[in-house]
């Protein structure tokens, strides 16, 4: 893509982080112990994206700065250059997913979203955001059914692809749903949609509003968009979500260095906060995966001489592993 859009995305990212440096309304608590899982090679890494293979235990990180990809294997301390920077054009490497056949999926917040063979790193298959206009491609989730839906956090958009379009190997991605009209108005926004997920049944996907901390819900059997009422507190500089399949809802709050934990109903409709960590060791969590006995947490690092500025540049960076999140 051209400098020009790449530079768009550097901007709009900026530009939301710091629209969230406000006080966060979730309340600080207890619980969680934090250490570190893995190291990432390299300088300047600035990680965002996350996945966890759950055939293999493998875990890939994706860099923000350049697009590279990285993997950790189980027990492994330090994780590995899986797909080297600017692989296919690749500037960035923002939303990561592996799906139930092995296939990892990586977003361009400027392109699209390019599909990976997680044996060999051979490119299985491309989508791209037609035209010239502004986009920030930013996270995705996959339903049962193998279709993969994304969001678009300058055009406030879910993007949709289907298990026949991935068969064919590359394409456009086509806006599914159009939440534009339905966002809480604040004043000079510029971004939108973040972190997105679904329920192991596939029926609904929630994706979340980080400037105004709402989390929308999409009901894939109706097309009906609503919004989850939240009790206990709001998704503001919400980020990265996981949901479990008990109905566990996991989020990243960037800039607040905090987790929350949020009990959801079976119908995706009502949320409640059931526990809240907040930590500077976090270190600008931009996302989250959970397997059974820890979650796995992107330390961002964007403060330091990343997209928020500042002086520092670190010489680490590295993965926090939270027990009893």
């Amino acid at each position: 893509m051209s400098k020009k859009l790449l530079s768009a995305a550097v901007l709009s990212l900026t530009a939301a982080l710091a629209l969230t440096t406000a006080p966060t309304a979730v309340a600080q608590s207890h619980g969680g112990r934090i250490s570190t899982a893995f190291t990432l090679p390299g300088e300047k890494v600035y990680p965002e994206g996350i996945a966890t293979d759950r055939r293999t235990g493998a875990v890939y990180v994706g860099s923000y700065a350049d697009g590279t990809v990285y993997r950790a294997l189980p027990g492994r301390a330090r994780a590995e250059v899986f797909l080297p920077a600017g692989t296919d054009g690749r500037r960035t490497a923002n939303g990561l997913r592996v799906d139930t056949r092995g296939r990892l999926w990586v977003t361009d917040s400027t392109a699209g979203v390019t599909v990976y063979d997680t044996g060999t790193g051979s490119r299985l298959a491309r989508f791209e955001v037609p035209g010239a206009g502004p986009r920030f491609v930013n996270d995705l989730t996959i339903t049962p059914d193998g279709t993969a839906y994304l969001t678009d956090s300058v055009r406030a958009v879910v993007y949709r692809v289907t298990p026949h379009e991935l068969a064919a190997g590359s394409g456009t991605l086509s806006p599914a749903y159009d939440l534009s009209s339905r966002l809480t108005p604040v004043p000079g926004r510029t971004f939108s949609l973040n972190g997105i997920t679904s329920d192991r049944a596939g029926r609904y996907l929630l994706a979340v509003d980080m400037i105004a901390g709402d989390l929308h819900r999409i009901d894939l059997r109706t097309g009906a968009l609503s919004r989850v009422t939240l009790q206990g507190g709001d998704l503001t500089h919400a980020d990265g979500l996981d949901l479990a399949a008990d109905g566990t809802l996991r989020v990243a709050h960037n800039t607040t260095n905090t987790l929350t934990r949020w009990h959801l109903t079976p119908d995706g409709t009502h949320a409640r906060l059931t526990r809240t960590l907040t930590d500077p060791s976090l270190q600008i969590p931009t996302t989250l995966t959970h397997t059974p006995g820890r979650t796995l947490v992107v330390r961002s690092q964007f403060d330091k001489g990343g997209p928020m500025g500042g002086p520092e540049t670190p010489t680490t960076f590295t993965i926090a592993a939270i027990q009893g999140l």
